[in-house]
């Protein structure tokens, strides 16, 4: 994996109220990315991002993510034609976690399942899996 060339914030109040994008990567070098459809704020996916993934993805507008199945960075659509177009780049107030804003490309998936969203079971109060229907 790429090391960290991000910035360091000074301390709590630079990172939580400062102008410096420091993110926080864990201890495996990694970032929580949630992704969601722009034009909806559906949730798509949920994947990780190291400092080059993330790098990569401010410098070309494309999300591209860390495998850690496959210890490999990816392009979101190199393989499946579901490609992600960013919109919009957030951070959460730690800056340890990131929330991208899409427009998928190809057939408007992101679930290596064939469907739209990662997120097509709900667990209901019994803690069983039930498929949605949206």
């Amino acid at each position: 994996m790429a090391s960290n060339t991000f910035p360091t914030a000074a301390d709590k109040t630079a990172l939580e109220e400062g102008s410096v994008f420091a993110p926080k990567f864990d201890a495996a070098g990694l970032i929580v990315c949630f992704t969601v459809e722009a034009s909806t704020n559906e949730a798509l996916m949920v994947a990780y991002m190291n400092a080059e993934a993330l790098r990569l993805t401010i410098e070309t507008g494309i999300a591209h993510y860390w495998s850690r199945s496959r210890n490999s960075l990816w392009r979101k659509g190199d393989t499946s034609g579901q490609t992600q177009r960013v919109v919009e780049m957030r951070v959460d107030c730690d800056q340890d976690a990131l929330l991208l804003r899409v427009e998928a490309g190809g057939d408007g998936g992101a679930c290596h399942t064939g469907r739209k969203s990662c997120f097509y079971r709900r667990v209901d109060g019994a803690g069983r899996l039930a498929f949605t229907t949206d």
